[in-house]
């Protein structure tokens, strides 16, 4: 005679529930070896030379520190974020991963942004549009004055930047990540006009229907280029580049346009729907 089976009390976990904030992420909104690439090449054509010293502010999971650090055995990287939980993650999923060599160039810091100076590095960068978080010109001079105390004598800071007329808009955007089982979705909630404050939102959708709502929130002000260009100048920058992604009219189709990957310095560009320029100071 069989045994009954014992009824199993705990439901199927979803994909959902099993999955990783912050691996999402990094899977979905980091690309590392692209802008990494981009900062050595912008750095080389500024100074003449690679940049060997790297900030990552507002760094994360820590994911670029640890890229820029493999990337030459000379370099050394400094990532500074409030949150020690994620830190932390960073420590456990990419720092921990990495070779021993790497590893002992990197150096996370939980602290606030405007407070570490040193060492003096070449390059800082202020990635994922993390700046926004400062909603007034009083902060975000403050944040630029604090990072060119930090930079040396060649150093620079770049900056990504986002806007276009669907920027100011309530909008969702989809896509699906390549390799990978779930979709991206960013969610500007709501944008206020007065203020040019804009709520936004990263959820994440898997294939069995689970999602994770709101995985990260960002409550920013949206700065316009020539808002940051002017408040560089005045922080005691030398001088500003704006690098616009290069395209192509398609010959076939008007109104349709194909990027080429590079980004390209620019003085004037027609507006779009939505795009990302990099913006670079120097010391």
């Amino acid at each position: 005679m069989n045994k009954p089976r014992r009824k199993n009390n705990q439901a199927k976990k979803t994909q959902a529930e099993l999955a990783d904030r912050h691996e999402l992420y990094q899977l979905s909104v980091q690309e590392p070896e692209h802008e990494l690439e981009l900062i050595q090449e912008k750095y080389l054509s500024l100074r003449g030379r690679k940049a060997v010293s790297f900030r990552e502010d507002f760094c994360g999971t820590a994911k670029f520190s640890v890229e820029w650090c493999k990337l030459a055995k000379e370099n050394t990287a400094q990532g500074i974020d409030l949150c020690e939980e994620t830190l932390q993650w960073g420590r456990q999923h990419n720092l921990s991963g990495a070779d021993e060599n790497v590893a002992s160039r990197v150096e996370l810091i939980q602290g606030n942004v405007l407070d570490i100076h040193e060492p003096k590095v070449d390059v800082t960068c202020a990635l994922n549009f993390s700046y926004n978080i400062f909603k007034t010109r009083e902060l975000l001079s403050q944040y630029f004055r604090s990072v060119l105390t930090g930079l040396n004598k060649e150093g620079v800071l770049i900056m990504d930047v986002f806007g276009g007329t669907e920027a100011i808009c309530a909008t969702k955007e989809k896509r699906k990540i390549e390799g990978q089982k779930f979709k991206f979705i960013w969610e500007q909630e709501k944008y206020n006009p007065i203020s040019n404050e804009i709520l936004c939102h990263i959820h994440f959708k898997f294939k069995d229907g689970s999602k994770i709502k709101r995985a990260f929130t960002y409550d920013w002000r949206l700065w316009t280029i020539a808002e940051l260009k002017e408040l560089l100048l005045q922080a005691g920058f030398s001088k500003t580049h704006v690098y616009w992604e290069e395209y192509i009219d398609d010959v076939d189709d008007d109104d349709y346009m194909i990027t080429t990957g590079r980004y390209i310095e620019v003085e004037e560009v027609e507006n779009q729907e939505s795009w990302v320029a990099y913006l670079v100071a120097e010391v």
